[in-house]
């Protein structure tokens, strides 16, 4: 199974599965509309597209009114399991796996078992897995139940340029990096390798004069990269062969990277061991011993980025998220940059 789901390993090019459920939880009328308590968000640390969603929720301070389930980082061919709670069963859910909130819905579900999911508490069925569509609608949908000082992370102004951005950020690094990691091939793979490279290029240049990806604060857009940046020396330049330059080694891409890291939302979400642990571990057909790597050094991912020369307000008119809940705290032993409060510190 890909990670998360969201591809098939086929020779000799990898292909991404894109086909999702497309329900949408909306403050108008509908099937699904937004009520606070009604849903659960179903996360992998380990996965970059649920971490978004972690990223997302978290910024907006909907903690309250969306809870969310956590998967270990390993899955079977099966599914993703609730194997870190006790007992392996979701406590709100009480399920041991999300295929079971597949399966209450489409009993003869023919797609990937995937995350992020949003399920239906009362009901137990699974709402939607449109990952994509998903962070857009936490911003735009759920407005009334946001904190106070919530970012706008999808501005109705920069909407074209943020999906422009996404697309390219999408098809050529998100991935991208998987395109190389999967190629059955050397010329698929030889592809795959300059089209990932020619994008970062293209990055390093874009982000030189400006903060951030689009405007002067964080948007969608940043969240988007932000989770293949945070996985590339730990995973990718490694198990994935995306071996030109490891991001620490991209001097504008690093320094963009370790700005957000030190953000509230960003490094205080990213679990590196749950990282190192799913894609070592789960891929065995391109790491057949399941091995998982004692490297890199994260000791630089706290050192000063300089990215506020280039001037920008990370969360606009809004103010940073406090501390997470307690119980959504990266361990300090999975990021040592996580202080006892969950935030990061430098």
């Amino acid at each position: 199974m890909a990670e998360s789901g969201h591809g098939s390993y086929v020779e000799p090019e990898f292909e991404r599965d894109t086909t999702y459920i497309e329900d949408r939880i909306t403050a108008e009328a509908g099937p699904w509309p937004v009520e606070a308590g009604r849903y659960r968000l179903v996360v992998a640390r380990a996965c970059p597209w649920a971490n978004r969603a972690i990223i997302v929720r978290r910024l907006l301070g909907l903690e309250d009114a969306i809870s969310m389930g956590i998967c270990g980082p390993t899955h079977d061919a099966d599914s993703w399991t609730f194997d870190l709670d006790p007992g392996g069963l979701d406590p709100v859910l009480g399920i041991p796996r999300i295929k079971d909130a597949y399966l209450a819905r489409f009993p003869d579900y023919p797609k990937g078992i995937t995350v992020p999911a949003v399920v239906d508490v009362p009901s137990g069925k699974v709402v939607t897995n449109d990952f994509p569509r998903m962070t857009i609608d936490l911003s735009t949908q759920w407005t009334e139940h946001h904190r106070e000082g919530a970012p706008v992370l999808y501005p109705e102004a920069l909407r074209a340029e943020i999906d422009e951005v996404n697309q390219r950020v999408y098809t050529e690094v998100n991935n991208g990096v998987y395109r190389c990691g999967f190629a059955g091939t050397q010329k698929a793979y030889d592809a795959a390798y300059e089209r990932l490279f020619t994008a970062l290029d293209w990055l390093e240049e874009r982000l030189s004069t400006q903060r951030y990806l689009v405007g002067d604060t964080i948007t969608e857009a940043d969240v988007r990269l932000f989770t293949t940046l945070a996985r590339f020396d730990a995973v990718y330049h490694g198990h994935f062969k995306c071996n030109r330059s490891k991001l620490s080694e991209m001097p504008v891409l690093w320094a963009y990277a370790r700005d957000l890291f030190q953000t509230p939302g960003f490094g205080d979400t990213t679990d590196f061991v749950h990282i190192k642990s799913h894609y070592y571990e789960v891929h065995r057909d391109i790491n057949p011993t399941g091995v998982v790597p004692a490297g890199p050094d994260l000791s630089g991912w706290a050192t000063p980025h300089g990215r506020e020369s280039l001037g920008g307000r990370p969360f606009g008119d809004g103010t940073p998220p406090g501390p997470p809940p307690a119980s959504e705290r990266v361990p300090t032993a999975h990021n040592p940059h996580v202080g006892e409060d969950g935030l990061v510190t430098t």
